[in-house]
């Protein structure tokens, strides 16, 4: 099922998204599914005639995971982990699918990185790795948009990958799929410059769960982002990059000065 959060003229609004490409239709759900389920309200829209914003916005936390591929790790000169290496983002740090992201103005080296990401459904802590697929909702595409002259000064990450604009999700929730082997790819312009399995992942979407949640209580709309694969470069001003994860779809965002 995907569950994607749009706008007409009115308030964003949660929908289940089906039909062929081209042809898709939204089906309005009522109120919030995190917390009242999914309940349909018969109200349908077509997908041509709505605007797509971010599917969730994180109402507690945004947990990253870094250098969870080791080419990824090996491009920037960095050793594998031995356990997750986690950092945080801000929610204001969202923005949706189509959106513009403004550069910031504190960074000449800005990059993409197109990344699976987890979405959490249900309130949870200390989660046993067996019992990981009981507390998410579903998944997205995310790019991890990351400052790389500011990850290299500061002595943590927060303003690195914290800016506003710097975590696009979309273009909708997935709620159900395989996360083991699935194809993460990045074109920046039209050229693919990130092809990558998750399959290549050093700790995978139940490990990284179940750790996470060893330190955080996860609740409900809460999103981990799970690394990228190797080819990040830099964005420049009028750039267009498109993170897509099989199975799921494509985010697309523009980049300025």
């Amino acid at each position: 099922m995907r569950i994607a959060r749009f706008v007409t003229d009115a308030e964003p609004a949660y929908g289940i998204l089906s039909g062929e490409p081209g042809e898709e239709t939204l089906t309005q759900l009522i109120g919030d599914p995190f917390y009242q389920g999914i309940q349909q309200s018969g109200q349908t829209h077509k997908l041509e005639d709505v605007r797509l914003v971010a599917p969730i916005i994180p109402r507690s936390k945004i947990v990253g995971v870094g250098r969870n591929y080791a080419d990824h790790a090996k491009e920037l000169g960095n050793e594998l982990p031995t356990s997750p290496l986690l950092f945080l983002i801000p929610n204001t740090a969202v923005v949706g699918p189509q959106e513009p992201v403004t550069l910031p103005s504190f960074s000449e080296e800005v990059s993409y990185e197109a990344e699976l990401a987890v979405v959490i459904g249900r309130i949870c802590k200390d989660v046993p790795i067996e019992r990981v697929d009981e507390v998410i909702f579903g998944y997205t595409v995310s790019n991890d948009v990351t400052a790389r002259d500011a990850q290299r000064t500061d002595n943590q990450w927060a303003r690195a990958k914290g800016f506003d604009g710097s975590s696009p999700l979309g273009p909708w929730i997935e709620t159900e799929l395989d996360t083991d082997d699935l194809r993460v790819t990045g074109r920046l312009n039209g050229e693919t410059v990130q092809d990558g399995t998750t399959a290549d992942m050093v700790f995978g979407v139940r490990e990284l769960v179940s750790y996470i949640s060893q330190a955080f209580t996860l609740l409900p709309g809460d999103v981990i982002l799970t690394g990228t694969p190797a080819g990040v470069g830099l964005l420049s001003d009028g750039d267009r990059f498109e993170a897509e994860v099989e199975g799921i779809g494509t985010l697309t965002n523009f980049f300025r000065r």
